[in-house]
């Protein structure tokens, strides 16, 4: 009875610490990284790629994407999985790929949220294709890949 009284307290001082942590650390804003989303070989109809852009001078490292689906289709909402994906690192001026994104779920909203480390700061954005903007319309040059699709920095 005494070690669940202690495992009680020690986890309600672990909870405590961690909000303490949460509100302490700071975001600075994110620049020079980005996503690109690409027809694989000019087939509008495939699969496309999703790829994280380092245009940055420095490595970023520890990355993390995670990528969701959701909006509505008429009346019903739909959702996809959620996906995780690390990334140990990307040098400056290199991208890599991380998943491939059909062209079906292109009605809904298309999210990547991005983490990562450059020396001891921590990074995080949210990256927001929203529903009907993965298209030939909104297509641009994207020079680090030399070739077209969609950027969202």
């Amino acid at each position: 009875m005494v070690n669940d009284r202690i495992s009680i307290l020690l986890s309600l001082q672990d909870n405590r610490n961690l909000k303490i942590m949460k509100k302490d650390i700071t975001f600075p804003p994110v620049k020079n990284v980005s996503i690109a989303i690409i027809p694989q070989e000019g087939d509008l109809k495939s699969p496309w790629s999703v790829y994280l852009l380092n245009t940055g001078e420095v490595t970023i490292k520890n990355v993390m994407v995670t990528s969701t689906g959701f909006g509505k289709q008429g009346e019903e909402t739909q959702k996809t999985s959620t996906l995780r994906y690390s990334l140990e690192e990307i040098e400056s001026h290199e991208y890599k790929a991380v998943e491939l994104i059909d062209p079906t779920i292109f009605h809904l909203n298309n999210e990547y949220w991005v983490s990562y480390w450059i020396n001891n700061q921590l990074f995080d954005k949210r990256y927001l294709f929203v529903p009907d903007s993965l298209n030939e319309q909104h297509f641009t040059e994207i020079p680090l890949m030399g070739d077209k699709g969609i950027l969202h920095e």
